[in-house]
């Protein structure tokens, strides 16, 4: 897999797609990798540059030595396109990678075509519930959160339903580095974008998991009320909606982003 480095972080990144076609970025939630967008690029690819990357500090991306926060996570995004040679493109971002598509959106409209923000808020937890989670990784590892995580992330019809898939993700998580989890942890705890988003221009489609204890459809209809060009959609999924309503979602990804 290729990777550019960025600010002291080696970023690792795939594109699949036709070259010179429209591009699409997809940008993974805490405690996955990029193959979490496996459903979503197969679905794209025939039309699109499908660029998929690991957050830093997550999958085969180092955290580097530096603090992190969203801005941080932010600029790492425009660098990728920046060494492709990418001009404008839409973004995808799930939960975490919701955050960092806010930013975006705030800071840098004139590299977006579209925006797409799914399983995520302006504010998403508190500080002090980050802050204990970090301190907790850094001090026990990944197994003091891996347990409970398919509960977070999936309804229980699903757990029941696709066992293979839940294992798998939460394996993910298990193989992921305490450090850089912990610092993705330290990022959200000090993002708040309530009071921006209402700069955001960008045509914006938010999607909310009508199961989802993370980030609620009331945190979606959050952004939908303030971001000027957005709509929101409802998927029959919990927090990680792209993989356990995977066709659904891809379906509503194609339609926004050829509309």
């Amino acid at each position: 897999m290729p990777a550019i480095d960025v600010d002291g972080a080696r970023l690792h990144y795939r594109t699949d797609g036709p070259a010179g076609a429209p591009c699409v970025v997809l940008s993974n939630s805490l405690g996955t990798d990029l193959s979490m967008w496996d459903a979503q690029a197969e679905a794209l690819a025939a039309d699109y540059v499908v660029l998929r990357y690991d957050t830093r500090g997550h999958g085969q991306s180092s955290a580097g030595d530096a603090a992190v926060d969203i801005a941080r996570l932010g600029r790492d995004v425009l660098a990728l396109l920046d060494h492709l040679g990418i001009e404008r493109a839409a973004f995808c971002g799930i939960s975490m990678g919701g955050v960092t598509g806010q930013w975006l959106g705030i800071h840098a409209p004139q590299r977006l075509t579209r925006l797409v923000l799914a399983n995520t808020a302006a504010r998403i937890g508190t500080a002090e519930g980050w802050a204990a989670r970090a301190q907790q990784v850094r001090r026990d590892g990944m197994a003091a959160i891996a347990d409970g995580a398919a509960a977070r992330w999936f309804s229980p019809g699903f757990i029941e339903r696709e066992p293979a898939t839940v294992a798998r993700m939460v394996g993910r998580l298990r193989q992921q580095h305490p450090a850089g989890y912990a610092a993705c942890c330290d990022a959200l705890a000090d993002a708040d974008l309530r009071q921006q988003i209402a700069g955001i221009a960008v045509p914006a489609l938010v999607v909310a998991g009508a199961y989802d204890p993370v980030t609620t459809v009331a945190d979606g209809a959050y952004l939908r009320d303030t971001i000027p060009a957005a709509r929101l959609e409802q998927l029959p999924a919990s927090h990680i909606s792209n993989v356990e309503a995977g066709a659904q979602f891809s379906a509503l990804l194609r339609g926004f982003l050829g509309s």
